[in-house]
């Protein structure tokens, strides 16, 4: 078992640390312009990613099977961590930039892309069930929280009085919270279908499905190209408390909080293997690619974001192995 859950947590997260290293290699040799790496992200962020949390979203089957108190659980906890880690962020540095990123770095998992396989390999179709359920209420929570925060620290606005109407007006526009609305509405309305005995499903325009699903299947492996892309060794030095700081608190504070807290409730809220298994995806997984994307495109700091994203992945590859041998020791698994 212990082998077998080293060898998982490693295959889950480095094709994730290749990827982005192929990326930088590119870059190195000369293949391609800093300016294709920065077009790029702005395809990622405004296309790639919206149209692959769309289609997660929408290919969730079982949105009924929910239970109520593990959904309640879940965007609890994300919230918690995410009032927690705003104190803590703002004691750590007085860089307005910094702060914002540090921030998402520490609440916001890349739940999407790794943490809903995770939960699927640990425990079958009922982790995936569950995952994918409630990814549908998390990832926008991640979302939102990430333009709220991005806005209120960030470094051009630093000396400015942020609007509540900025706030609002960014998280209507963004096109990663535009992508998952559009997929939970699209659900409901398969939803109502199903109910009235219509068999029209999206599926059925093979065409559309076709495109979407194809610029699905090359957001994660091209978003992680731009972002190696667009990394360098040199910020490690000058970023090196932060880097720390970001890494040791998204892979052992975070998941030991969420996954730990919930295994004294088990019992009361009703918590089982498939919601473990969840859990372990939404909260011991490393930082999402996405935050290094949307950091870029609101003027945060970009280049402490994608040092986070490549660090806490290759961190994580020990410690979901920590987490998942500790539940299965504990009987969860």
């Amino acid at each position: 078992m212990v082998y077998d859950a080293f060898i998982f947590a490693a295959n889950a997260v480095l094709p994730i640390i290749i990827l982005i290293a192929l990326g930088y290699f590119i870059k190195r040799i000369g293949l391609l312009e800093k300016s294709f790496f920065d077009a790029g992200n702005k395809l990622v962020f405004r296309v790639l990613l919206p149209v692959m949390l769309f289609c997660n979203v929408y290919n969730i089957e079982r949105l009924s099977d929910v239970r109520p108190l593990y959904l309640i659980y879940g965007i609890a906890a994300v919230l918690l961590i995410f009032f927690i880690s705003i104190p803590i962020c703002c004691a750590f540095t007085k860089e307005s930039g910094k702060r914002g990123v540090l921030i998402q770095g520490i609440y916001r998992s890349n739940y999407a892309i790794i943490g809903i396989p995770l939960a699927e390999s640990l425990f079958g179709e009922g982790g995936a069930a569950s995952a994918g359920v409630i990814s549908a209420f998390c990832v926008p929570l991640f979302n939102v929280l990430a333009v709220i925060t991005l806005t209120v620290f960030n470094d051009s606005n630093e000396k400015k009085k942020t609007e509540l109407k900025k706030i609002i007006l960014g998280i209507i526009k963004n096109p990663l919270i535009i992508g998952t609305v559009s997929g939970l509405l699209s659900l409901l309305i398969r939803a109502a279908f199903v109910k009235a005995g219509i068999g029209f499903r999206i599926k059925n325009i093979t065409a559309l499905y076709k495109v979407l699903d194809n610029l699905k299947s090359c957001c994660t492996p091209f978003a992680l190209i731009v972002l190696g892309g667009r990394f360098e060794f040199s910020a490690i030095k000058k970023l090196r408390r932060e880097i720390i700081f970001g890494t040791s608190m998204r892979t052992v504070f975070v998941p030991f909080i969420g996954i730990f807290t919930a295994y004294l409730f088990r019992q009361p809220f009703g918590f089982s293997g498939e919601h473990f298994a969840t859990f372990i995806g939404l909260f011991a997984t490393p930082v999402a690619v996405s935050s290094a994307v949307m950091a870029k495109e609101m003027g945060a700091d970009d280049e402490l974001a994608g040092q986070l994203v490549v660090w806490t992945s290759l961190i994580s590859t020990l410690t979901i192995f920590i987490f998942v041998s500790l539940l299965k020791m504990l009987g969860i698994f």
